[in-house]
């Protein structure tokens, strides 16, 4: 007999997704190769667009109180507790929906509770929350609190790395039951034998986010005056940038809110990743090992991906290795085509490696 499954997720409603979206996606197909895509049911769980910015936190204050962030509501998970009397597994795609695995056990579902965690959500949005904001301490507490539900009153946790499985345990006292790594959709790109070029085209591609933000614009500021290349930005409100970038304006073009960006990753000689700070795994790492691109990033761009530095690019910490690397690619007789970034891709990343490490965790 087929299991049911009801799979939670978030959804924003725009048409270009970040890597978080991304990451749901390839959950969800790798459950309906499992289960069947006629077995699942899904649920989604969409942001309040009616109110934003700092009205939208002062609105929704009792929720929050209450430990429902991220559009959830009690309405919400009275609904998701009904339907779930009729499956045998709900999957909750974050743990920021933590809350929904202590009602399922308070309502004596029957069957598995799934969640699985994209980052350790407290190192995530303590990074993400302006400092001194004053909705900061209460966030972070609701934020908490369902991380802890979700260690507490899932059957079965996954994370991405074996650093967010330490960090969960130091923090709730319990390590996650399965790493399963970031995967990307194999787009069959094409191999080339094109040189990079010289000045050659260099790409950074991720949201308008204080992670993106703070590693770019150390890198216009401390990198590029020091380089002969063309740099582009790609990314969802990335326009926000344009205000920060003039001295380095000719060096630059910006492309913002671009919904695809498989052509710029393609055309692009090498990719940079400055990453200072984070939680989880880089998506964006994964989608540019699949296009079998040269990477030159930090270690936290890296983490959770155990690759040979020398080939896939370069480990750059600094500006001076990141000077170093782009100059020695800039100058050199490389391709664009990197053809050891898509092999670990293929061995390491691929949907069929979700598939069968999801199949490990809920079928034996």
């Amino acid at each position: 007999m087929s299991k049911k499954v009801l799979f939670v997720r978030f959804r924003k409603p725009l048409n270009i997704k970040d890597g978080g979206e991304l990451v749901t996606q390839k959950n969800y197909s790798a459950f309906c190769d499992l289960f069947g895509v006629e077995n699942i049911e899904e649920y989604y769980v969409y942001p309040n667009l009616k109110y934003e910015g700092i009205w939208s936190k002062i609105k929704n204050l009792p929720y929050i109180f209450a430990n429902y962030y991220f559009g959830l509501t009690p309405r919400k998970v009275n609904q998701i507790c009904e339907i779930a009397q009729q499956k045998d597994i709900v999957f909750i795609d974050r743990s920021i929906f933590g809350i929904i695995a202590k009602e399922l056990k308070k309502n004596r579902f029957k069957g598995k509770i799934v969640t699985f965690f994209q980052n350790v959500e407290m190192n995530y949005y303590q990074a993400r929350y302006p400092k001194y904001a004053p909705y900061r301490p209460l966030l972070l507490h609701c934020i908490d609190k369902n991380d802890a539900y979700a260690m507490q009153y899932s059957d079965f946790t996954i994370c991405f790395n074996f650093r967010d499985d330490n960090q969960l345990q130091k923090r709730y006292g319990k390590k996650t039951d399965a790493i399963i790594p970031v995967t990307f959709e194999d787009k069959h790109p094409s191999e080339t034998d094109v040189p990079i070029a010289n000045p050659p085209t260099v790409l950074f591609f991720g949201a308008y986010f204080p992670a993106n933000v703070d590693g770019i614009l150390w890198f216009i500021d401390k990198v590029l005056p020091h380089i002969n290349i063309q740099l582009q930005i790609v990314g969802k409100g990335m326009c926000k940038l344009e205000s920060k970038i003039k001295k380095q304006k000719s060096k630059i073009k910006l492309y913002s809110d671009i919904e695809n960006i498989t052509p710029f990753i393609e055309q692009s000689d090498f990719v940079i990743f400055p990453i200072f700070k984070g939680s989880g795994m880089k998506v964006k790492t994964c989608e540019a090992l699949m296009y079998g691109k040269h990477i030159f990033g930090t270690k936290e761009a890296f983490e959770g991906y155990n690759v040979d530095f020398d080939k896939v690019g370069a480990l750059t910490n600094t500006k001076e290795e990141f000077i170093a690397a782009i100059k020695k690619y800039s100058s050199g007789n490389y391709l664009k085509y990197n053809a050891y970034s898509r092999n670990f891709f293929l061995e390491n990343h691929s949907e069929e490696v979700i598939k069968k490490r999801f199949e490990k965790l809920l079928l034996t």
